[in-house]
């Protein structure tokens, strides 16, 4: 069967752009491998008419509305491979499955490199978070730890000081010099240099002096990456932002593959539930222009 099109992913992004392309009745097929980057989080904020609602229920009840349109198949699987053809496009899932259609959109979503602490994989998404839109005003402007990955921190932490009282702990990511400590003491953040030991209780820092500083809430940067290699092995361009590497997109959301498109955090900063649904219903309606024109 000759799909119009594959969308690879099927969270917000990929479910947006299927809505889309469904109701312009267009046969598309959603590849899904059912991991969300946001499955550790419990309620989602931000997000118009779903704030405070469990993400996983968000994406539940989107999945039953594309499952009411006749054009769908929704395929429970990984895509291992994607190929050009003279057609369109091939991919290649877990099961052998061999599929074809004429566009690809690649909304795969990003992995997250987190920091090597102890303790702190097993807070994320729980009391350590990297989007304080999304999860500042819980903190109900508590003591807020803010833990550096490099000199970056510096642009972010200014901003956190909207949530609640800050403290900046360095790591040993890097060292501010006099003129930036200055700023940030007049603006009440505090800087703490002891390296951190690990995460204790909620979200206890402790310090390899044996301090313990007890938090609301952490944050800290992580480093992102293509949840998949199915873009490299495609050989669609990669950029580099602050945040790590994503897939090059034009204006329409065309990667520089073309007929591959791509959409979500995969493809943009910064991110969010809300912004990757936007980015994911531009998408859909670029690709669908692609098949017309």
């Amino acid at each position: 069967m000759l799909h119009d099109v594959i969308v690879v992913g099927g969270s917000y992004a990929g479910m947006a752009a299927a809505l889309q392309l469904l109701r312009a009745r267009r046969k598309v097929l959603v590849v899904d491998a059912g991991i969300r980057r946001n499955r550790f989080v419990s309620e989602s904020h931000g997000f118009l008419g779903q704030d405070g609602v469990d993400p996983a229920q968000i994406a539940r009840t989107a999945r039953e509305q594309l499952k009411a349109y006749p054009t769908l198949t929704w395929l429970e699987g990984t895509a291992t491979d994607a190929k050009r053809q003279a057609d369109g496009f091939a991919v290649t899932t877990a099961d052998n499955g061999l599929h074809h259609g004429k566009r690809l959109l690649l909304a795969t979503g990003v992995s997250d490199a987190l920091p090597a602490i102890d303790g702190l994989a097993e807070r994320w998404g729980r009391s350590v978070f990297h989007c304080p839109y999304c999860h500042g005003y819980e903190l109900n402007e508590g003591r807020i730890g803010l833990i550096a990955t490099g000199p970056d921190a510096l642009h972010h932490v200014i901003l956190f000081t909207e949530w609640g009282d800050v403290t900046l702990l360095l790591n040993g990511a890097f060292e501010p010099d006099a003129g930036i400590r200055a700023e940030l003491a007049g603006r009440g953040v505090t800087i703490e240099a002891g390296r951190i030991a690990g995460i204790e209780g909620h979200a206890d820092v402790k310090l390899h002096d044996g301090r313990i500083l007890p938090f609301a809430g952490l944050f800290t940067a992580t480093r992102n990456a293509p949840a998949t290699p199915l873009a490299q092995a495609l050989g669609c361009e990669m950029e580099e932002t602050p945040f790590g590497t994503q897939i090059r997109t034009d204006e329409g959301k065309q990667t520089t593959v073309p007929g591959a498109f791509a959409c979500g955090d995969v493809a943009r900063v910064p991110h969010s539930v809300s912004l990757a649904v936007g980015d994911g219903a531009i998408a859909g309606v670029h690709v669908h222009r692609s098949l017309l024109f």
